[in-house]
């Protein structure tokens, strides 16, 4: 299953971005890296990624989250993760990265106090 990215505006520099399927290398990812400094570039300091429609991560995919969350972190921005379970939230506990990126059950609760 092919990626799928949407993202929306919650507050003038928060956006959520809301992934479907796949998170692997190839043009979903690409399209990711891409989308990310555009939105930064653009003022844009908070990002929420809804990751309940993701069904898969490779190192790839995780090495969006780090890049992302250096840039906003620069920027003094926020990045949270929403919805994540099963082995994509394993991926994140194995690289000792849900220690770093902070995670949310659902978008709503990761929204909040930004």
């Amino acid at each position: 299953m092919s990626l799928s990215i949407e993202h929306k505006e919650i507050a003038p520099a928060t956006r959520v971005i809301t992934l479907s399927g796949n998170l692997l290398l190839g043009p979903g990812c690409t399209e990711l890296e891409l989308l990310v400094p555009q939105l930064v570039e653009a003022g844009v300091r908070n990002l929420v990624f809804d990751l309940s429609g993701v069904t898969r991560i490779d190192s790839t995919g995780i090495g969006r989250f780090i890049d992302t969350y250096g840039r906003l972190k620069k920027s003094g921005g926020q990045m949270r993760l929403a919805g994540a379970a099963g082995a994509v939230r394993d991926s994140f506990r194995l690289t000792r990265l849900d220690s770093v990126f902070s995670f949310y059950p659902t978008v709503e609760a990761a929204c909040q106090g930004i």
